[in-house]
C-alpha cells in the first residue's frame, strides 16, 4: 500500500518544513539564550516526535527533553474537547522554563490543559511551539504562563492533515511532508 496515494495534496514539503524548523529554533535560541539552566522541551506525544527531534537538533542552547501524552482525538478526526493526561513527565519542571512542543494546536483544549498542568507542577514559564496552528478551529483561548511565547510553524487551513508525525489511526506519521488526507481514507 502506498501512503502517498492517500494524499489529496501536499501543503508543506520536506524542504519547507526544514527551513521553518530552523527559523523557529533560531527564534527560540535567541529568546532563551540568557537562561542559566537548560530549557525544558516537552514534546506532546506522539504527534510531535519528529518536530521535537528536528527542533532540538537545531537549537543552539542547552536543553533537556521529556514527553507528555494527552489524548483528545482517539481514532477520530475531531478533538472530543476533554483532553486527559495519560502519561506524565519524568522530569521535574519546578522553577524551570518549559517549551511545550506540539504538532498541531486546533481547538486549544489540549494545550490549555497542558499549560495548567505544567503551572501546577511549578514551571516558571511555559511557551508553546506548535508546528501547525489552526486558529479557525479555536474554541479555548489558552493563556501562556509568565513570559511564555507562542511560536507557530505554519498556519494550517481547515483540512485534516497527516505526515511529519501527525496521523490518522496511527498511520501516515512517517510521511516526510504534510498533506491533506483524502476523505475516503478517514470517513
Amino acid at each position: 500500500m502506498s501512503l502517498d496515494s492517500h494524499i489529496e495534496s501536499v501543503l508543506w514539503t520536506p524542504d519547507q518544513i526544514a527551513a521553518r524548523v530552523s527559523e523557529l529554533a533560531a527564534q527560540i535560541s535567541a529568546d532563551h539564550s540568557p537562561l542559566s539552566e537548560p530549557l525544558v522541551l516537552v514534546g506532546v506525544a506522539t504527534g510531535a516526535f519528529l518536530f521535537l527531534a528536528d527542533l532540538a537538533r537545531s537549537l543552539r542552547l542547552p536543553v533537556t527533553v521529556d514527553f507528555i501524552r494527552a489524548e483528545s482525538y482517539g481514532s477520530g478526526t475531531v478533538s472530543n474537547g476533554s483532553p486527559r493526561i495519560s502519561s506524565d513527565l519524568k522530569l521535574d519542571v519546578s522553577g524551570r522554563h518549559v517549551v511545550l512542543v506540539e504538532d498541531i494546536v486546533d481547538s486549544g483544549s489540549t494545550i490549555a490543559c497542558l499549560i495548567a498542568h505544567l503551572e501546577a507542577k511549578g514551571a516558571s514559564s511555559v511557551s508553546v511551539c506548535a508546528f501547525l496552528d489552526k486558529p479557525s478551529r479555536r474554541k479555548v483561548h489558552f493563556q501562556l504562563l509568565s513570559k511564555g511565547k507562542f511560536y507557530r510553524g505554519f498556519e494550517c487551513p481547515d483540512y485534516f492533515v497527516v505526515g511529519y508525525g501527525m496521523d490518522f489511526a496511527e498511520l501516515y506519521r512517517n510521511l516526510p511532508y504534510v498533506g491533506v488526507l483524502k476523505p475516503e481514507h478517514y470517513k
